[in-house]
């Protein structure tokens, strides 16, 4: 049977080492590698269910997202992965703030999430994690909070040259524009928005921002 290179393709030789030389120490290595590989595919599962749920808004979403995400992150966590636990920390969160609506059992994962995130480096979930404290922010009237997150978030977006991520956060300083009577701000953020997203080719983002022109 093939194995493909990688992680399981490690665990595979270990596995053989154990049975047919002996080398059964290698076993406790291998779990580990299966447990990494384990959770890299839970937390891929539930972000494939979460665009689903994008996709269609279908009232409580599909439990089983939260399920892979709090799956892989009692994973990494035992792997000492803190990189990663704070990723699947972020997916917790968004969860429960995008498909459940709970806002304050969100925001502890997302604070949990940006400083693991801080800690490792991890400057997309960083990114991600103050985009979405800003969006608590906004829905409690904290304008001002709501936007130095999401601007602080743009510029993480800016020097990862992620234009699509960018040109999502411009659509949302503009409802803050709004929302703050900064109705001349607010427009100027759509048409820069509609750039990033021409030039980052996410037609996506594209139609968020052109089905939101009417309610500016």
């Amino acid at each position: 049977m093939p194995i493909e290179s990688g992680r399981i393709a490690r665990a595979h030789d270990l596995y053989t080492r154990a049975v047919f030389q002996g080398e059964a120490e290698g076993l406790t290595t291998a779990d580990g590698l299966l447990d990494a590989v384990e959770a890299d595919l839970s937390l891929e599962r539930g972000r494939v269910l979460h665009a689903k749920f994008l996709g269609d808004r279908e009232a409580g979403g599909d439990p089983r997202e939260l399920v892979h995400f709090e799956h892989a992150a009692t994973l990494y966590r035992a792997l000492g992965d803190e990189r990663g636990e704070g990723e699947a920390r972020f997916w917790i969160g968004t969860y429960h703030q995008v498909v459940t609506g709970d806002v304050a059992l969100a925001f502890p994962f997302f604070e949990h999430a940006l400083e693991l995130a801080t800690k490792t480096g991890d400057t997309l979930t960083m990114s991600y994690a103050k985009r979405h404290i800003a969006f608590a922010a906004q829905e409690a009237g904290n304008l001002a909070e709501a936007r130095e997150q999401l601007e602080e978030s743009t510029r993480l977006r800016r020097e990862l040259g992620f234009g699509a991520g960018v040109a999502a956060n411009l659509l949302a300083l503009a409802f803050i524009a709004r929302d703050d009577a900064r109705t001349g701000d607010a427009r100027a953020l759509l048409d820069e928005a509609t750039a990033e997203a021409n030039a980052a080719g996410a037609d996506g983002v594209k139609a968020w921002i052109e089905a939101s022109r009417a309610e500016f």
